[in-house]
């Protein structure tokens, strides 16, 4: 073994500097199937942080399904999509996924990612080689996901695209940047709801301002397909949109309820990041079990089960916000099961989420650079599998911690 080298000198400083700074994370490994309960280093936790909001990880239908197509293609697709990991399953799902899209999208086609990292890589850097190097502008909502942030960075590195940062609630100064804009190729990249606040894009005047100034539209709907709409569909469906500008991606590891991501669009654009999507084209495709998985999960979600889960997860964002009321903490307006809790410093949403875990609870703190500096947070969020019972426990014990937490503070 050499002795210490720079770098992993320079590792071992940093990460101290982040434990001071109190934004070191630690992973936690759970011993039971994503569901409200889990069960944490023999501790059974009552679980209000994960992303599967109509509780469909653990359904038996999509573990059948799961072992059918594994029984049937096997456990791995052995290339990428364009040599030869292209499975039938594939092609199914994809079908299905322009299907729900095809009221909001002309002539619209699916392409299946891995992971919606992936899926928003491909299709900022691929859509921004449109046009010649320089002539590319970006419009990226400041609050966007950071697999839009490294999209739009990576394809300003490789396309010379400039890059504008807007406040999605002022859509105003959005308008003003693109008047003056000459560049031939423009793109408006935008997160569907907004993961750390809840709130949504307004997707509707965003697309009447692409449509005035001939830009594309990208709309991140991780957190919102499956939940928004009559069908699950997602903020397409519940804003009634229409456009062959709008470049769709969904999560399919979140209300879906297993893994992976797709880009939905008009066809043109679809067989464009297919032949020059870098990361779609250099990756193994995903397993085609996986791909079968989810074609039943789809099912799930424009069937009937699907609508009453939703029906059932909306019941409890109207409780939330009618009977949780904090004395301090600041409860921010969501109307999606995305529920944050404002708390400020690093030290204030770990001592609450402490607290919690010593009460039976699992949400963890959000802190920099997730989310702003001093805007650190618990992000609470609502499954179809939580009962009213179940969330209004959450509420009591929530009101009890607050109260707790704000003597231990006072007297530091």
């Amino acid at each position: 073994m050499t002795n210490a080298f720079n770098a992993l000198q320079l590792a071992q400083e940093q990460i101290a500097d982040l434990d001071l700074q109190l934004l070191k994370r630690k992973l936690r490994a759970t011993e039971s199937p994503c569901d409200t309960k889990a069960l944490v280093n023999g501790r059974e936790l009552k679980a209000f942080c994960s992303n599967d909001y109509l509780g469909l990880a653990n359904h038996p239908d999509l573990v059948q399904a799961l072992a059918e197509g594994a029984t049937q293609y096997g456990v791995g697709s052995g290339a990428s999509h364009l040599i030869s990991g292209h499975s039938i399953a594939h092609e199914i799902l994809e079908s299905k996924l322009a299907d729900f899209q095809k009221q909001h999208i002309p002539d619209a086609r699916a392409l299946f990612f891995s992971t919606g990292y992936l899926a928003n890589l491909t299709a900022i850097t691929a859509l921004a080689r449109l046009a010649p190097q320089g002539s590319t502008s970006i419009y990226s909502a400041k609050l966007n996901h950071a697999s839009l942030i490294d999209g739009v960075r990576l394809a300003s590195a490789q396309t010379n695209a400039r890059v504008y940062l807007f406040d999605h609630e002022d859509t105003n100064s959005l308008s003003e940047s693109l008047k003056t804009d000459q560049n031939p190729l423009k793109i408006i990249v935008t997160d569907g709801v907004f993961s750390m606040d809840g709130d949504l894009a307004p997707v509707k005047r965003l697309l009447e301002i692409a449509e005035q100034y001939d830009a594309l539209l990208l709309v991140d709907d991780a957190h919102g397909f499956g939940v928004l709409g009559k069908n699950g569909h997602g903020i397409l469906e519940q804003e009634n949109i229409y456009s062959d500008r709008i470049v769709y991606i969904g999560t399919l590891g979140k209300a879906a309820g297993v893994s992976g991501a797709f880009v939905c669009a008009q066809a043109t654009l679809i067989e464009w990041l297919i032949q020059k999507g870098r990361p779609f084209i250099y990756s193994t495709a995903t397993p085609p079990a996986i791909a079968h998985t989810l074609s039943k999960s789809l099912d799930i979600i424009e069937g009937n089960e699907g609508s009453n889960r939703r029906t059932q997860l909306n019941k409890l964002i109207r409780i939330w916000q009618d009977e949780m009321h904090f004395a301090q903490w600041e409860k921010v307006s969501s109307c999606t099961a995305i529920q944050p809790v404002i708390l400020g410093s690093n030290a204030n949403a770990l001592l609450a989420a402490k607290l919690l875990d010593e009460a039976g609870y699992w949400i963890p703190a959000i802190r920099p650079p997730t989310v702003p500096i001093g805007s650190a947070r618990l992000r609470i969020t609502f499954s179809a599998n939580h009962s009213e019972a179940d969330l209004r426990q959450l509420i009591a014990t929530l009101k009890t911690i607050e109260q707790t937490a704000l003597q231990k503070t006072s007297h530091e």
